[in-house]
């Protein structure tokens, strides 16, 4: 069975008929498992900003939660979403499982924004929202690898990629402030 009838019958979207390269043209076309199991299409935010980050409940960055909480409560009336992916790719810093996982992120940080299952970001087992975030061919101007967690894509309200912020990019930064202003406008 090939890999893209596999990941097709697991219910993970944006493979395609040709394996490693996505049909998608846009963060939109993706459908990502919610943190709670439900399938949920990335179109469902269509017309909002995006702020997509791979995160890790035991990573030096884990704090960053909070600020993401901060502004995803600050700009979410006026049209951001930050959607929350974890990862274990990074040091082995999200063991977790999703229960755990939403556990720890409601009761140690009160996230409210959306979070999602657990996937990889990096490697062979790559999924297929990462591989175009990351590919020179589908986002040629943000393309590269995920070097480590709370790597942040912001996504305009066309569903396209605008900015990538590292790890080290403060959520509550000026940059990553301006960035996201620029964007809702």
């Amino acid at each position: 069975m090939s890999l893209i009838a596999l990941l097709m019958m697991t219910g993970i979207t944006g493979a395609t008929a040709k394996e490693g390269e996505s049909q998608e043209s846009s963060v939109l076309g993706f459908t990502m498992r919610s943190i709670d199991g439900t399938d949920i299409p990335l179109s469902a935010y269509s017309g909002k900003v995006i702020l997509l980050v791979n995160v890790a409940s035991k990573c030096g960055y884990t704090p960053q939660y909070k600020d993401l909480e901060e502004l995803y409560l600050k700009y979410k009336d006026r049209g951001l979403v930050i959607l929350g992916f974890p990862a274990n790719n990074f040091g082995s810093q999200e063991p977790g499982t999703d229960a755990e996982i939403k556990a720890f992120c409601t009761t140690t940080y009160n996230v409210t924004f959306p979070m999602f299952s657990k996937i990889s970001v990096k490697g062979a087992d790559q999924h297929p929202l990462y591989r175009f975030l990351t590919s020179d061919t589908t986002d040629p101007k943000f393309a590269g690898d995920v070097r480590w967690n709370f790597t942040k894509y912001l996504v305009d309200r066309n569903g396209t990629v605008v900015g990538k912020f590292s790890s080290s990019a403060k959520p509550l930064s000026d940059d990553l402030v301006g960035a996201i202003e620029a964007a809702l406008k």
